[in-house]
């Protein structure tokens, strides 16, 4: 078989593997606005979806006051985190990198809990002072995390920075939550677990914008990414601006997550698995993985909603824990075949 034929042979196959996680994407949100504590059939969501929300029938409200906004700001929230995982693994070259590992997660969870322990308001609205406050933080701490690392060429020393990050910020939001009232510390305790209740069609606008975005301009430069992840050296070789396609690629990363957590608060694991999941199908291709990775953190995402309605019966768990208990495993396997891979 000749390479030319063997290369269109694998094309096609990767471009079957994203039309079927289109499918599935479409399945898993149509699934997700069937779930809920009324329960609803698809015909019946089908149907207020058609209409409209100007109806005003109660299947209508549901579907376009509450669900709608929950599974969208869940696809698009999913796509940025596992975009944003992917960026952090190609210009870092650490499979072990994520939004979570790093401590950028943690950062704007603490920017939220200061926000909510202060009563930081903006137009009198506590949820856009909270936002605003965990956006900063992730932007802030990306920069040093990006600044530590990139004096060595985003060597280990950015994980290692990462974990110092999310370690101090951990401690830094536990102290704030244990000196806070019984009422405030409920509050900073349920935002730091990733809580689709909180998705308005505010949050789902913010993340889709975002994803666009960046999904527009990384595919633009989806050739460039390909080489950078070979090595440093080739891509240098073949003209690649590294440092320059590191700086804009680990910016698009901290908006993304920025962008993702500052209105649901902090989803753990999504940024680590979802790329992984992508790259066993699809290889490290980045025109292939990179809408790959985002409809597979999509599809990650929402699946974890419809498990967290599904598990607590009459109330919505936080989705931030069902990702946790997908996550950690998967974290624990990783860290298992890099050990293995070293002392080989």
């Amino acid at each position: 078989m000749s390479c030319d034929l063997q290369y269109r042979l694998q094309s096609r196959k990767r471009l079957r593997i994203l039309a079927a996680g289109v499918v599935g994407v479409v399945l898993l949100a149509l699934a997700d606005l069937m779930t809920g504590s009324s329960g609803m059939k698809l015909a019946a969501v089908l149907q207020a979806l058609l209409q409209g929300p100007e109806t005003g029938t109660a299947e209508a409200v549901i579907v376009w006051s509450i669900r709608l906004p929950m599974t969208l700001t869940a696809f698009f929230v999913g796509a940025a985190l596992s975009l944003a995982g992917l960026q952090i693994q190609n210009i870092t070259g650490n499979a072990l990198a994520s939004p979570s590992t790093l401590g950028i997660s943690s950062a704007a969870g603490f920017g939220a809990a200061g926000a909510i322990t202060a009563g930081f308001t903006i137009f009198g609205m506590l949820w856009l002072g909270t936002a605003l406050a965990a956006f900063s933080m992730a932007i802030i701490v990306s920069a040093a995390i990006y600044w530590l690392g990139g004096r060595r060429g985003m060597s280990p020393t950015a994980i290692l920075a990462g974990i110092v990050m999310n370690f101090f910020f951990m401690a830094l939001q536990q102290f704030l939550q244990y000196h806070a009232s019984p009422e405030v510390a409920q509050l900073i305790s349920g935002w730091t677990f990733g809580n689709l209740e909180r998705s308005t069609w505010t949050s789902t606008a913010a993340a889709a914008g975002a994803v666009i975005a960046a999904a527009a301009y990384l595919i633009g430069r989806s050739w460039e990414l390909t080489t950078l992840t070979i090595g440093e050296e080739r891509a240098l070789s073949l003209g690649v601006p590294v440092r320059r396609l590191r700086v804009v690629a680990f910016g698009i990363s901290a908006l993304l997550i920025a962008c993702s957590v500052s209105f649901i608060g902090t989803v753990s694991f999504v940024g680590l698995v979802a790329p992984h999941l992508a790259k066993l199908t699809l290889g490290e291709d980045q025109r292939y993985l990179l809408p790959g990775s985002l409809l597979t953190g999509a599809m990650l995402m929402l699946a974890s909603s419809v498990a967290a309605k599904l598990l607590s019966a009459g109330a919505v768990l936080p989705v931030g824990i069902v990702t946790s208990l997908v996550g950690v495993p998967f974290l624990l396997v990783l860290l298992l075949r890099s050990t293995q891979a070293r002392y080989a």
